[in-house]
C-alpha cells in the first residue's frame, strides 16, 4: 500500500470551494455545475476530492461522526520549481479567497515558503528549494 489515490476534503459550501479550487487555484476538472455532491479533481498523480463535510463524517461513522476544529496535525503541499511561484500561487490563494497563515519567506531548512488556508481551514503549504528535482510529470522526486 504504498501510494495515495484520493485524497478527500470535507467542505461546508460545496460552491465555495469549488469556485476556490477551480476557479482561483486552477485545478482541473469536469464539473460544470455549480454545486455537485462531489468533485474530482484532476491533479497530477494524486487525486483531490471535495465533498459535504456532515457527509464525509457520515460516512466514517453514521452513529457518531467525528468532529473538531482546529489544526488538525495535517498540512496539504505544493512544491514549485522558483521562489517566484511560490509567491504567484500565494497571492492567488489569497485572491480566491485563502487566507495567508504565513508569508513566503526563507525558512529553516534552507528553502522559501509560505501557507495559507483555504476556506474550509485547511492549511495549504506553498514552497521551493533549488535543490529539488522533478520528473518528467513535474512530481516532485523524493530520494
Amino acid at each position: 500500500m504504498n501510494r495515495i489515490s484520493l485524497i478527500t476534503l470535507g467542505v461546508r459550501d460545496m460552491s465555495r470551494s469549488l469556485q476556490f479550487y477551480r476557479d482561483g487555484l486552477g485545478f482541473e476538472t469536469s464539473v460544470s455545475e455549480e454545486s455537485p455532491g462531489i468533485v474530482f479533481f484532476n491533479t497530477a498523480g494524486t487525486k483531490l476530492a471535495l465533498y459535504p463535510l456532515e457527509g464525509l463524517a457520515e460516512d466514517i461513522n453514521d452513529k457518531e461522526p467525528p468532529t473538531g476544529s482546529g489544526f488538525s496535525g495535517i498540512t496539504l503541499a505544493h512544491n514549485t520549481k522558483s521562489q517566484n511561484e511560490v509567491n504567484e500561487i500565494m497571492k492567488r490563494a489569497e485572491q480566491a479567497g485563502g487566507t495567508i497563515i504565513k508569508q513566503p519567506q526563507k525558512v529553516f531548512w534552507g528553502g522559501y515558503s509560505g501557507y495559507f488556508s483555504d476556506p474550509d481551514g485547511y492549511y495549504w503549504e506553498v514552497a521551493y528549494s533549488e535543490d529539488w528535482k522533478f520528473d518528467s510529470n513535474d512530481m516532485l522526486i523524493i530520494g
